[in-house]
Parts: structure tokens; sequence; C-alpha cells
């Protein structure tokens, strides 16, 4: 068992008696100055090793240092619950390392909501969460204005969060109990939406969007894509001459790849894009990956007379062009499953929820059936003569 100094420039744990980092940095004036986290370093019975964090106080990890050398030779040594020390933040910090985690499609959005979550639990030691906490929690940001959906997608990442630092054995199972417990907001599908965009609504869209916003939400319109996978999109996923756009596995949310074709629209819209020397993003503003494009939006819907938000009736938001084009495509009578495998949608219930039947299909479904009826009079009206002369 020994006791380790994590270095607060590179990282690295070292023995607690070094003086200077490999990397430079003077350990002892870190030392005073509580920038070094101490860990506690020991075996589990079957060899297997393990690291404890236990502060920024050398008496801390000296008084936790004993304390599992005594649970060693009581042979209590599984009594150890890692959580017992560590912080939702230093999870946190842990988690959004991860190599696996980094290559997530959704990994801006993911650290958009343990933000959220960690404003309010981030100095909390892990294990000491209840039940009661998270659902105080969910009351609170109901009262903020936030909506279900978004509260519990924080939870849920929270949550994917312990469930990685389980496997990894960092967390206790006592942790991912309370968030077992705990019920979500949004029952079944009822955040589903049903919002498409008219023609007329697109094309007023268009118009009142900057060019470089404009060619996002196109792009969304046009291909079906989810607002990670074209913010993320670069010039190397796009075949020009053969005219698609081609993700792989690991950046898409369902984790198969996809291969989407671009029309006659999205293809004039990326031609007229330039490429930028230094970045391979397809989207650039001011020579900068977009990250975020909500006030632009907003502020084009309302010039374009489009209500906008979630919570406002009839209000459009990006994600709902992929209900356009799910809707588009099947009105123009593209098969389910090629719409499927074009948007990634791995059941029929969830492209469903994409699929919108609104006025304009109940509309021309009346049509067509009036048109049946026509058929069959005219198909009377010229039999029964015939019947009659015989």
């Amino acid at each position: 068992m020994a006791i380790l100094a994590e270095c607060p420039v590179c990282h690295i744990k070292q023995s607690a008696s070094n003086r200077l980092c490999d990397c430079g940095e003077d350990l002892v004036k870190a030392k005073k100055s509580k920038r070094v986290r101490y860990w506690i370093n020991y075996r589990l019975p079957g060899g297997k090793q393990k690291r404890e964090s236990v502060g920024f106080s050398i008496e801390e990890a000296k008084d936790a240092d004993g304390k599992r050398r005594s649970q060693k030779r009581e042979n209590r040594i599984f009594d150890i619950k890692p959580d017992a020390k560590m912080s939702f933040n230093e999870l946190t910090e842990w988690y959004l390392n991860l190599e696996s985690v980094k290559a997530l499609a959704r990994y801006y959005i993911l650290k958009i909501n343990l933000n959220s979550f960690n404003q309010v639990f981030g100095n909390n030691i892990v294990n000491t969460l209840k039940p009661v906490d998270l659902e105080n929690y969910q009351a609170k940001r109901k009262a903020q204005g936030q909506a279900d959906s978004y509260i519990d997608q924080q939870i849920a990442m929270a949550r994917a969060m312990v469930n990685k630092a389980f496997d990894n054995d960092i967390v206790s199972g006592d942790t991912i109990k309370i968030f077992k417990r705990v019920k979500k907001l949004l029952k079944g599908d009822s955040n589903a939406r049903d919002r498409v965009l008219s023609s007329d609504e697109f094309n007023r869209l268009m118009e009142a969007l900057p060019s470089h916003i404009r060619a996002v939400v196109a792009t969304g319109y046009y291909a079906g894509m989810r607002k990670g996978e074209v913010l993320n999109l670069t010039w190397s996923h796009i075949d020009m001459k053969s005219r698609i756009i081609k993700l792989e596995a690991s950046e898409t949310k369902d984790r198969e790849a996809r291969k989407i074709p671009i029309c006659d629209g999205l293809y004039d819209i990326l031609v007229s894009i330039p490429k930028a020397i230094h970045d391979d993003h397809v989207f650039l503003f001011k020579g900068k990956p977009i990250k975020d494009f909500r006030t632009a939006l907003r502020r084009a819907c309302r010039d374009a007379g489009i209500p906008y938000g979630r919570g406002t009736k009839d209000g459009f938001v990006f994600h709902d062009t992929r209900h356009c084009f799910n809707t588009n495509m099947r009105r123009s009578g593209v098969p389910e499953s090629v719409i499927m495998k074009i948007t990634g949608h791995s059941t029929r219930e969830m492209f469903l929820r994409y699929d919108t039947v609104d006025s304009l299909d109940i509309r021309k479904a009346v049509d067509q059936m009036e048109g049946f009826l026509k058929s069959v009079d005219q198909n009377v009206d010229q039999v029964a003569p015939k019947e009659k002369e015989g």
C-alpha cells in the first residue's frame, strides 16, 4: 500500500515524497497551495490493484491509508467503497476524459447536461446521494421552466456516467440503485413531436437565416440528420462525386454506419460553402466550428413569422427538420424500410414518431377516396345500360 501525489499540471501519480515532477512542476509549492491531489494505492484480494482519491490533504491521505491497512489485516477490504470520497465533479472529470466517451457523437450535449447536473451536485460526495435529492432536483428544474424531457436527459446522462464508473469499480452498486429508484418525468411518447414545416415556411425560414446557419438547417431538412451529426460533419464524410454523406458507426446515435444521399437542394448548398485550410469541418463561423445556433434560429423564426420553441404552440426547433425529412420522404412514396435506413431508425415504432400525418395527408386521403368513388360510379353508369339491353 502506498500514498501517491498527483501532479496538478501533468496529472501523473507518483510517490508523495517527490519534490519535483518529471514535467518540471515544483511539487513542494503545489502541496503548500493545496493543488496536489492525494491517492492511496492498494491491492484487493485476488491481486487487482486499486487506487482511491482522498482529497488534497496529506493528513487525510495518511488516515485513509491507515484505515485500508487495518481493513486488509482484518480481511474487510471489500468494505471499501471508492465513491465514499469522490465528488460528482471528480467523477465527471474522469468520465469526460475517457477516450471512448470523447468519441461519442453526443459528447458536446453530454458535457452540457453533466454541467447542469453538477451545478447542484458537483461538490457532493457520490455515495451520499439519496432518491429524494434527485426528486428535489426534478422539482427545482421544473420550477425554473425546464422541459420534462430535458430534466430526464440530465439525470439519464448522470446515470450513464455512474453505470460506467460501476463497471470500472469506481462506484458501488448502492449509487446505481439511487438513480434506478427515481422515475422519469416524461411518460411514454408524451414528448413525441409532430411539427413539420410547410414548403412556404421552409422558404421563409431560409431567407431569414444568416448564410452560415442556413446551410446547417438545410442539411437537417434535406438529409434528416441529427444536430450533432450535422455540426460534426467534415468534408471527409462527403463524397460530392457520388453525392453521398457517409457516417461511421462511432459517429451516430444508434452506433450503425449510415449513407445519406445528397439531393439537388442540398448539393447546391454544399458546393457553395468554401473549404477551410485549417479545419475540415463543413460548417464554420469566423474560422471555428459552429457549436450552437439557437439564438440565430430563434431570431430567424421570429422574422419569418414561425413560432419557435418546444414550449410554444406549434413551435419549431431544429430537431423538427428530422420530422420534415421523414414525412416528406414518405409523402413522396419512398418505402419505410429505405427511409429508416437513411435516418438510422432501428425500429418502426421510432420511425413512426418522426413520420407526421397532418391535415395535408388527411385531405389527400379524402381526395383519393372521392376519386375512387367517382370511378366506381362511372363504371356502374356504363354497365347499367348494357344490362337493360340484355
